[in-house]
């Protein structure tokens, strides 16, 4: 436990994307298994403890310190297991600290009865590193601004294997991970995958920006405005994952039979509802798919008032074969044929956008009104489906310029009725690609555009994500997206991006969106009108 805790103290403290990866690499290659199983499925927020709860945590450390104290430390310091590792006494004669393992198993036969008595001593065996990593561990939620992507991407590095293949296993597979260590780090087969139903990287698109493109080498379809998802069928299982591969089938059960043989689509899961324009379409505006969002479980009410339906973009495998090699157009011909085999009530087929030429186009992309379109797609018709962004296959052209998705990165706490809460964001956009190193550069800072209830729950994602503090000002992870609405934006010596935003505002909060994902300098560069 000694080696984990030192790798979260060292993690907390590092801001380079490089030396994380350095850091979990080393620790991957140096520990054994078990051990280093359950530090990478915490790492990425792959364990659950149900018994030990941050009340758990509270009701613990009232009973040995003043409750009075543990309130304004809790309050100053922002995170309770910071706090609750600073504040526990630290007995005379300590016994030996736990392994990683041991510690798992002994957070796995916790009760919300024994958790009370076993929890305190195994906090009693450990330093203060120490307890936050258990603490973090057992909360299930490190928060210390490692994504699940990040630590395949460290897993990949360090046993020099594809991560595209770390995450098709990935998901099919259990902590510790037995299977992938064995393969990764010990050069056996790759884990037998047959039957499962397993997430594939999904084929992502660079914004459009500037460049004109033929319609003779690509084809238009709306980019929709709900969630992208990746249906899953093998093994008579089906899964519905998210984009960041995770695994979203419960709070959108409703489609787990729509899919009822071998076969991985790719889609837009929307809700049904005509749009608040009135047109038909037969998709709702995202808000109200973000009321099923998140959700563990969803009530029989709203299931009949917001049915889910997949607008489906491409098929990447049928009956067994892998369709993910062939162009665009051959897996699009075999999508229109396969339509016939799913419920109508649960897909549809995303329509191809007809138009004369790129200036035609432009003028039906200024003409949508649906509040369900975000814009369109551009997808060269020779393309294969290759997972990542891979320049010159796939672009994005959202309808309205003036939006973009930036990365929280400082908080402030508000005056008056906000004084309590961080509710004043800065922001940035990527200054380049994330994945090749890029780092985030400032854009903008807004306070406003967000409800009371989405303000506690953004407050409650500061303190919890804080990395650095700088007198009233916190620094948190990069792992939080809005979606940021402006009238205009301009160049400017007096920031380091050289940008400024005119009245800036949080137009949607993307708690679904991976931060790799938000938007580059260059989209913003592109909009300016000086």
């Amino acid at each position: 436990m000694e080696q984990f805790a030192a790798l979260i103290d060292a993690l907390v403290y590092t801001r380079s994307r490089n030396e994380k990866l350095r850091l979990i690499g080393e620790y991957l290659r140096a520990t054994p298994d078990p051990d280093r199983g359950w530090a990478l499925a915490a790492l990425s927020d792959g364990l659950d403890f149900p018994a030990v709860k941050s009340s758990t945590i509270r009701t613990i450390l009232k009973e040995r310190v003043d409750p009075v104290l543990w309130t304004l430390s809790r309050d100053f310091v922002g995170d309770t297991a910071e706090t609750a590792s600073l504040l526990w006494p630290q007995p005379e004669d300590a016994p030996s600290p736990p392994s990683v393992s041991e510690t798992v198993g002994l957070l796995q036969g916790m009760t919300r009865k024994s958790v009370l008595t076993e929890l305190p001593e195994l906090l009693d065996r450990l330093d203060v590193s120490g307890r936050y990593a258990l603490l973090k561990l057992a909360t299930g939620a490190m928060r210390i601004g490692i994504s699940a992507r990040l630590a395949k991407v460290a897993f990949a590095d360090a046993f020099d294997v594809p991560v595209e293949e770390v995450e098709e296993y990935w998901h099919g597979l259990a902590p510790p991970y037995p299977e992938l260590f064995s393969w990764g780090a010990e050069g056996a087969a790759p884990p037998d995958m047959a039957g499962i139903p397993l997430f594939k990287p999904f084929m992502l698109a660079h914004p459009l920006e500037d460049l004109v493109v033929s319609l003779d080498d690509y084809v238009a379809e709306w980019k929709w405005d709900g969630i992208r998802v990746q249906l899953v069928h093998a093994g008579g299982e089906t899964r519905l994952f998210s984009r960041g591969g995770d695994d979203i089938s419960h709070t959108f059960p409703e489609m787990l039979p729509a899919l009822d043989f071998p076969a991985i689509l790719d889609g837009e899961l929307l809700v049904q509802g005509a749009t608040q324009g009135g047109e038909a379409g037969g998709a709702a505006s995202f808000n109200a798919l973000q009321q099923r969002l998140g959700r563990k479980t969803v009530s029989k009410k709203m299931l009949a008032e917001s049915p889910a339906f997949v607008r489906v973009y491409d098929v990447l495998s049928l009956d067994g074969e892998n369709l993910r090699e062939k162009p665009w157009s051959e897996r699009r011909a075999v999508l229109e044929q396969l339509m016939a085999r799913l419920p109508a009530h649960r897909f549809d087929l995303s329509a191809i956008v007809e138009a004369r030429d790129f200036e035609h186009l432009a003028q039906i992309r200024e003409g949508a009104r649906n509040d369900a379109i975000e814009g369109l797609m551009l997808k060269r018709r020779d393309s294969p489906y290759v997972p990542g962004r891979r320049t010159g296959l796939w672009y994005k052209w959202k309808r309205d310029p003036l939006l973009i998705d930036c990365v929280l990165m400082y908080a402030q706490r508000g005056s008056g009725k906000r004084s309590s809460f961080y509710s004043d964001y800065t922001f940035g956009c990527w200054d380049g690609d994330p994945d090749q190193g890029a780092d985030l550069l400032p854009v903008g800072k807004a306070y406003s555009g967000f409800t009371d209830a989405e303000l506690k729950k953004i407050d409650r994602h500061v303190r919890q994500n804080t990395v650095n503090r700088f007198g009233p000002v916190r620094e948190t992870d990069r792992s939080l997206v809005f979606e940021v609405a402006f009238d205009s934006v301009h160049t400017s010596k007096r920031h380091k991006s050289g940008l400024a935003m005119r009245f800036p505002r949080i137009h949607r909060i993307r708690w679904d969106k991976p931060p790799h994902e938000a938007d580059r300098i260059a989209a913003l560069q592109a909009l300016v009108r000086d």
